[in-house]
């Protein structure tokens, strides 16, 4: 099962994207979900993350800009993403926290223009 990113795209430095990503109610409910992203020639690193109760953590670097959500009634987890800069620009994933190798989908494409 493999958890497919969407709502990546271009933007211009301070623009805004939506990211979302949809599991299954069994995937949901039992986990953290976390949102990550690798930029060329750098390791994947974690993003953010929400507990099934809702508690969330954030990189320092995107804290304040960056707000992930779930939505348990349609088993979805989102990122929302305000104020992006160039270094934001990676490939972002969505999988539970911590992450299970099964689950890595082909993310989605985030660049943000200078």
């Amino acid at each position: 099962v493999q958890l497919q990113a969407s709502g990546g795209g271009l933007v211009q430095a301070g623009g805004s994207l939506r990211l979302s990503c949809a599991a299954s109610g069994t995937i949901f409910s039992r986990n953290a979900m976390g949102w990550y992203r690798q930029a060329p020639g750098k390791q994947r690193e974690l993003v953010a993350r929400i507990t099934s109760g809702g508690s969330t953590n954030y990189k320092d670097s995107v804290k304040g800009r960056f707000t992930i959500s779930r939505d348990n009634a349609k088993t979805t987890v989102y990122l929302q993403m305000n104020s992006l800069k160039p270094e934001d620009t990676a490939v972002y994933y969505c999988n539970t926290h911590p992450w299970k190798y099964d689950y890595w989908g082909q993310g989605t494409q985030v660049t943000v223009s200078s």
